[in-house]
């Protein structure tokens, strides 16, 4: 099982951008796909990007355009860029750990979460 540690949540004026961070422990992380999922109060939790081991990444149609995933095999660290952030962008963000399945991705292990809130 791995752990995750996310940071670099805030709050952010509609438009700005933030950068989240996700370290994660133990040696398997060259081989786990990764994975940002968010939020909202009163909704259900909704994947948001996600990058395969070598590189390859997905985006939820929402957020297309606007956010980069990106990962550091070394230091073992999967970052999410914000761009051009809106206000519908406020949840908690929660990095996964997890595999590419011919069902889609399956997270497997989960962090602790980062709040990111976005004013008008």
């Amino acid at each position: 099982q791995m752990q995750l540690v996310e940071s670099g949540g805030g709050l952010v004026q509609a438009g700005g951008s933030l950068r989240l961070s996700c370290a994660a422990s133990g040696s398997i992380f060259g081989i786990k796909a990764m994975g940002w999922y968010r939020q909202a109060p009163g909704q259900k939790r909704e994947l948001v990007a996600i990058i395969s081991v070598p590189g390859n990444t997905f985006y939820a149609d929402s957020v297309k355009g606007r956010f980069t995933i990106s990962r550091d095999n070394v230091k073992k660290t999967v970052y999410l860029r914000m761009d051009s952030l809106k206000p519908e962008d406020t949840a908690m963000y929660y990095c996964a750990a997890g595999a590419v399945t011919l069902s889609g991705y399956v997270p497997r292990d989960w962090g602790q979460g980062t709040q990111v809130t976005v004013s008008s």
